[in-house]
């Protein structure tokens, strides 16, 4: 069974081998020596190769005679190949010299071909390294004109595309080297223009400041036109904004720079006020941001730039000691923090990240809390109006410019409110020096008026309403003195002074007009009233000055309606709102006016007493039997001396002295003081109407009644109702005069005790004073 299937694969090699091109049969004989049948194959292939043999003998006999044939003429072929070699090789000698100049020129040609891949090559290696040295010669220019962020961007592009392509040289290496040196380079001197720009707007933020704030002035003068200026960006600016970056200019590079930080504004049109943005120039900042951030440290930058910004906003906010003593002072520091905080609102909306909303709203919050510390330190020095209220309208101002680029100021204006007080203080502390000159200066005398121009100019400044003394002819007098017209313009004054704190702190007219009365009414009842009373207390006024100055009180009283009216005029709010304060100058001209007759009462007392004291009276003369006691001579030189006083006075109630000397019954009758309801009687003061000088002396008449008729039943039993008898006697003067008849009763006569007449009019006596006491304790209560 192997033999056949040995002699079939010896079969099958047979037919590759006579099949298969002689090229391709060295893997068919390799099978046969891969075999173990070698011997047998070689056999049969000697066996193929005798009958291949026999077939040939068979087909060369067939074709013998054409073999013989083809013979033959190839032996006459045989000489004309002769003559064909040698026509040839006669050919090839030709040739070959020919062929001599082809080579010579091939050759060269050779060499022309090899030039020229060695120029191929060189252009191709040239066209890779002519890049890098044109870009690193664009570097170096650029370093040289300190355009950094361009520089990094030509170093980006040197690194990471032309030197890769241009392989491996020398000069390659030393630029990949000097790379990291030129980065360090470029990031150092970013970082030095930013300092140079930090510094730069320190010392300039007050003129970035004043001119924000004459932006926000033009603003408020303006505020009708379309287009705003507060918060407006140059066109730079906004290119810069619109770019993310200063190399949006052909090239990627600006073409100036100024690393001042501060640029000339010179070229503005005239009829605007350069915007605060246009005076710095923020391309150093531009450039530093865009430089750490191609260099992977934006964080870095971003902390370095808000740590120094907070150092130089602790600067800014730290006031000279000296700064309450002028205008000027408050103002170079509120144009600090308003330059700083322009220069950040900037960079908050030019930037992407270097400053957040959050990072200014605390550098804000942290402005407000010390300035309005530096604020209320700095003012509670002032003492001058002026200055407060200029400091006031600078606050507004400042408020309205920061208020203009989104910063919250409502801190500022509470703070402005709290400052009112002050304000007040001081212009109270003012006007309260203005009304003591004013007093000091009155002749306490009515105003004399000699024609119809003064007269108008005096009822100008003060409102006086008088059919009857308008019909006077001139010359004539005015009821009251120089005081009341220049009090009452003074009053006005306040007013506008109060008015002109209250405007643009935007506040309705109901709490202008709310703080305008009110502060009024401190100049009236406090400053004023101490100025009158002062007026009135002051040594050497004589009753004709003390009447002159309740002559004034009345008229100012009346005019209070009139300043109501003043004050409704200006505010715009009705007199008669519900929400409106009143005025309290009536009570304050009232008490003036009562303090003078007090002061009148008193002076007279006085004069009374001095009289009293001259004279020898006889306080213990005996009740002479019928008639009326006659007075004293010494009591007719005081009327005497009261009709000369009443020819000014004015409707005075004096109080009844008290008795400093012992007194009894006949006492009360001998010393003649019935005598001056007699003379008010029989000498009229001019001026008063019907019966108004005896009822002066009323209190004086109903008490000696009272002692005389001795009903104090009656007086007891009515007291404190309309239609008491002896209603204007005070208890507490009768209680006074009791005691001191019962001290003298009982110092006089000893023997009183014995007499039964004398023990029960003593016990009376004390039975009344206790009834007396009573009846004050319950009316107290």
């Amino acid at each position: 069974m192997a033999s056949v299937e040995t002699a079939a694969e010896h079969e099958r090699i047979l037919r590759e081998i006579e099949s298969t091109d002689t090229n391709c049969i060295g893997p068919t004989l390799r099978s046969v020596y891969d075999g173990q049948e070698h011997g047998l194959f070689m056999e049969k292939l000697d066996v193929r190769i005798r009958n291949h043999d026999r077939e040939i003998e068979k087909m060369c006999n067939h074709h013998f005679q054409g073999f013989v044939d083809s013979i033959t003429e190839l032996l006459k072929v045989r000489g004309e190949a002769q003559k064909l070699k040698s026509q040839v090789t006669e050919t090839n000698r030709h040739l070959q010299g020919d062929g001599k100049e082809l080579m010579s020129s091939m050759e060269e040609l050779q060499k022309c071909r090899v030039q020229q891949r060695n120029i191929a090559s060189t252009i191709d290696k040239l066209s890779h390294c002519l890049p890098v040295l044109q870009m690193y010669s664009r570097l170096q220019e650029q370093m040289r004109a300190k355009r950094y962020y361009p520089a990094l961007r030509t170093l980006e592009q040197l690194e990471h595309t032309c030197l890769p392509r241009a392989g491996q040289y020398r000069f390659c290496s030393i630029m990949a080297e000097n790379i990291p040196k030129l980065r360090t380079q470029i990031r150092d001197t970013a970082m030095t223009q930013l300092r140079d720009f930090l510094e730069s707007i320190r010392k300039h933020s007050d003129k970035i400041g004043e001119t924000a704030i004459r932006q926000a002035q033009l603003q408020r003068s303006l505020d009708t036109q379309p287009r705003a200026l507060i918060g407006r960006r140059s066109r730079k600016a906004a290119a810069a904004a619109a770019g993310g970056t200063d190399s949006g200019r052909a090239g990627g590079s600006p073409e100036s720079e100024q690393d001042s930080g501060i640029l000339d504004v010179e070229d503005e049109e005239e009829d605007e006020v350069p915007g605060a943005q246009d005076l710095v120039d923020f391309s150093p900042v531009y450039r530093c941001l865009h430089i750490y951030t191609v260099l992977g440290l934006r964080d870095v930058f971003e902390n370095y730039y808000r740590k120094q910004r907070r150092k130089q906003a602790r600067l800014v906010l730290q006031p000279h000691s000296n700064m309450h003593e002028t205008l000027e002072g408050y103002r170079r520091y509120f144009n600090q923090i308003v330059g700083f905080f322009v220069v950040e609102d900037h960079v908050l909306h030019t930037t992407q990240g270097l400053v957040n909303r959050a990072y200014v709203e605390e550098l804000w919050e942290l402005a407000l809390s010390k300035l309005i510390a530096a604020l209320r330190t700095h003012s509670s020095y002032c003492d001058n109006p002026d200055l407060v209220l200029d400091l006031k309208n600078l606050i507004v101002l400042f408020a309205d410019t920061l208020q203009g680029y989104g910063f919250p100021v409502s801190q500022l204006f509470d703070m402005l409110l709290e400052m009112r007080e002050q304000y007040g203080e001081i212009l109270l502390k003012r006007w309260n020096v203005t009304f003591r000159q004013v007093l000091d200066q009155d002749n306490f005398s009515p105003i004399p008026v000699s024609t119809e121009q003064e007269y108008k100019h005096y009822t100008s400044q003060f409102p006086m309403e008088d059919p009857e003394l308008d019909k006077l002819p001139f010359p004539k007098k005015l009821p009251f003195s120089e005081f009341v017209p220049k009090v009452y313009c003074q009053l006005k004054e306040f007013i506008y002074a109060c008015l002109k704190y209250s405007e643009d702190l935007h506040l309705s007219s109901t709490e202008v007009d709310d703080m305008i009365r009110k502060s009024t009414n401190l100049l009236l009842t406090r400053t004023l009233s101490h100025c009158l009373h002062y007026a009135i207390k002051k040594k050497n006024v004589g009753l004709a000055e003390l009447v002159q100055v309740i002559i004034n009180t009345t008229h100012l009283e009346q005019s209070c309606q009139f300043l109501e009216e003043f004050i409704s005029n200006i505010t715009n709010v009705p007199p008669d709102s519900s929400n409106a304060t009143k005025l309290y100058g009536t009570s304050t001209f009232k008490d003036a006016r009562h303090a003078a007759e007090a002061e009148i009462y008193t002076n007279l007392n006085a004069k009374i007493d001095q009289f009293l004291q001259l004279a020898d009276y006889d306080w213990m003369a005996a009740v002479p039997g019928g008639g009326t006691p006659e007075a004293s001579d010494y009591l007719i030189d005081l009327i005497a001396f009261l009709k000369s006083t009443f020819s000014v006075f004015t409707n005075l109630p004096p109080p009844p002295p008290p008795p400093l000397f012992p007194l009894s019954g006949g006492g009360l009758g001998g010393a003649g003081l019935y005598f001056p309801t007699g003379f008010a009687r029989a000498g009229p003061v001019a001026g008063f109407q019907g019966d108004t000088l005896l009822l002066a002396f009323s209190d004086l008449r109903q008490l000696l009644e009272l002692f005389t008729q001795w009903d104090w039943s009656t007086y007891l039993a009515d007291y404190g109702k309309p239609t008491c008898k002896y209603l204007r006697v005070n208890p507490q003067t009768a209680l006074a005069l009791l005691e001191k008849m019962r001290e003298t009763s009982r110092k006089n006569n000893v023997f009183a005790q014995f007499r039964k007449t004398d023990r029960d009019r003593q016990k009376l006596i004390d039975t009344i004073i206790k009834q007396l006491r009573n009846l004050i304790a319950q009316h107290h209560t």
